[in-house]
This record gives structure tokens, C-alpha cells and sequence, in this order.
């Protein structure tokens, strides 16, 4: 039997999943309930054909992920505070503002600075380095690398991120029993591993190995364009976030191929050091987390099956009155 493509995110005290119409986030509120949001999802695939070109479709992928993940957060953000709270929350505008400062931070940390360290780096060592050196690329791509994986585990200290790790575990675990073709329960989400080999984080992996491929490509045919070594070094900043475009194309058919083909020995190679990875980025969840994860999967595969136009925003004590009250299914004594 065919299988939905479903895949997900880890929210504040949630996950996010999304199938290919539909759209859910289930976050464990404060008070212990679990609040959903399901809605209707078209993404722009459907309405524009000629995205769905291989090596064009991957950038898709990456705006509409990015959108996606905005909106979970800011969602998550507001059902997981606590009620005392609740006045003085953040307005919408203001969490915005919030995610856009983080996602300049984020270029910034990832782009600009291991640009100009390179550069800084290749100074140090007596042999300055231009951007149409290959060598430039590679010594950038490690630093950039280095920068990553210290960033991941100093954020995986933080308590809060940690948890959100956990429900990343959980949001997998529960991926796994719905590919399977098993009953979405705790009991066989428990089995499996978090390791998953269509995640993101391998995702983000293979953007940077592919970008110094690309830009290793591209910037020797780039001039100068700036007489200023470090004002022309700014704008080689700026071209190479506007190549992040075509990089993600290229890296989600990669990631695509790879997990289709996953049994082959030297698709096993590229896959191996984004599941490494994921020993940071996911943790182990408790049972309660399993049941948010499944709570969000199984809203997607029943807006999958039953569309509406609108979104709902549900409240519900556990998985076993979602799937009473909200899939319609009487548990037996004893079940999950």
C-alpha cells in the first residue's frame, strides 16, 4: 500500500506535521491537554505545475518549510505559555519581528561570518584566498560545518531546546509506525529509533556539502565588483544567500534519492552523518510526547481523507478522547 508523504517539525511542546493537503500542530498545554490546529493545506505545487520540476521544487520545499515553521512556532509559543501569562503574551507583529531578527542572525552566523573568517584564516596562514579559489569554498564549507555543530550542541544544553529535541524524537518515532503501515499507538511508537533519514537536520547537512560544490563552481566566473576587497566581499555575501536557491534544489533531490534508496551501500555513505547528527538534534521522548506526535499525524490523515475549507482549533484530554471524539474510534480498555 502507497504511503503518504508525511513529514513534520518540533514545536514548543508540540509537533507539527504536514501531509501533502493537509496541515496540523497539536501542543501540550500547560494544564496538561492537548489543543490542536488542523486546516486544509495547498501548497503552491498545486498551483503552479511547472514548480514541481526536479531541482526547482526543492527551494519550494524550502520557503514553504520555512513559512510552515514560522507559523507552528508562533502558535506553539501561545498555547504552551502558562495561563498567568496569557495578558502579557506577544503580539503577532511582535513575534514576527522576532522570527525575522532570528533568521538574519541565522544568515549572519552561517554565511557571513564564515565568509570573512575564511578570509581571515587564509591571512593568518600567508596565503590569502579570493572566492574563485576552490580552496576558498572548502576552507568555508569546514567552518561553516564547525560553526553548526558547536551551535547545536551549546543550544542542546538549554533545557527548553531540550525538550523540543524530545518531541523532534517524537515527531520520528511516530513517522516511522505510519511508513511501516502499523496502528499509530505509543505502544509501537515506542519500538522505534529517532534517527530518521529524510529529516532536516540531514537536509541541512547536505546544503552545506553541496553549496561548496556549487559556489566552488559558480564564483570563479564571478568578477569583482566592488573595488573595496571588503565591500566586494559583502556583495559575494550577498550572492551566495540569493544561491542558497538553487543549493537547497540540488540537495533536496539528493536527500529525495538517498532515502528512496536508502539499502544502498554509498547512498548509506551520504545519509550516515545527518543520522550522526541527529544524536544532538533528537532525544528520546516520554509517552506523553509520543501521544501529541501521534495526535498530529493522524489530524493530517483525516483532513487527508475528509477536506474542510477551515481551520479548527480543538482541545482534548488525551489520545484516547482524539480518537473517540475527534476520529470517531471507541477504544478497548487498556488502549492507547
Amino acid at each position: 500500500m502507497n504511503r503518504l508523504n508525511v513529514g513534520g517539525q518540533a514545536v514548543i511542546e508540540g509537533v507539527m506535521m504536514r501531509s501533502p493537503r493537509a496541515f496540523a500542530i497539536a501542543v501540550r498545554r500547560p494544564d496538561n491537554k492537548i489543543e490542536l490546529s488542523v486546516r486544509r493545506w495547498v501548497s503552491l505545487w498545486e498551483r503552479w505545475k511547472f514548480l514541481r520540476v526536479p531541482f526547482m521544487r526543492g527551494s519550494v520545499v524550502l520557503l514553504e518549510t520555512l513559512f510552515n515553521g514560522i507559523s507552528a512556532l508562533n502558535f506553539s509559543a501561545k498555547v504552551s505559555m502558562p495561563e498567568e501569562d496569557k495578558g502579557k503574551k506577544e503580539s503577532d507583529i511582535a513575534i514576527i519581528f522576532t522570527m525575522i531578527v532570528a533568521f538574519g542572525f541565522g544568515l549572519l552566523l552561517f554565511v557571513a561570518l564564515p565568509h570573512y573568517l575564511t578570509i581571515l584564516f587564509s591571512k593568518i596562514a600567508g596565503r590569502e584566498l579570493d572566492v574563485s579559489s576552490i580552496l576558498f569554498h572548502i576552507v568555508d564549507g569546514i567552518i561553516k560545518m564547525g560553526i553548526f555543530l558547536l551551535y547545536l550542541y551549546l543550544i542542546s544544553l538549554m533545557k527548553d531546546v531540550r525538550r523540543v529535541f524530545m518531541y523532534h524524537g517524537a515527531e520520528h518515532k511516530s513517522i516511522f509506525v505510519y511508513e511501516k503501515g502499523e496502528e499509530l499507538s505509543v505502544d509501537n511508537a515506542r519500538k522505534y529509533l529517532t534517527f530518521h533519514p529524510r529529516c532536516g537536520t540531514s537536509f541541512l547537512l547536505i546544503v552545506i556539502l553541496v553549496s561548496i560544490l556549487v559556489f566552488a563552481v559558480i564564483f570563479p566566473f564571478v568578477p569583482e565588483l566592488m573595488v573595496n576587497k571588503w565591500l566586494n566581499n559583502a556583495v559575494m555575501v550577498i550572492i551566495k544567500i540569493f544561491l542558497m536557491f538553487p543549493v537547497a534544489g540540488i540537495s533536496y533531490e539528493l536527500l529525495k534519492f538517498s532515502s528512496r534508496y536508502q539499502n544502498n551501500p554509498l547512498l548509506k555513505g551520504l545519509i550516515y552523518p545527518g543520522l550522526l547528527l541527529q544524536r544532538i538534534t533528537t532525544q528520546p521522548p516520554s509517552d506523553d510526547m509520543l501521544e501529541v506526535a501521534i495526535i498530529s499525524i493522524l489530524a493530517v490523515l483525516k483532513e487527508e481523507e475528509n477536506p474542510q475549507n477551515d481551520t479548527r482549533v480543538l482541545t482534548f484530554d488525551n489520545l484516547e478522547d482524539f480518537r473517540t471524539r475527534y476520529l470517531g474510534i471507541q477504544q478497548t480498555a487498556g488502549g492507547h
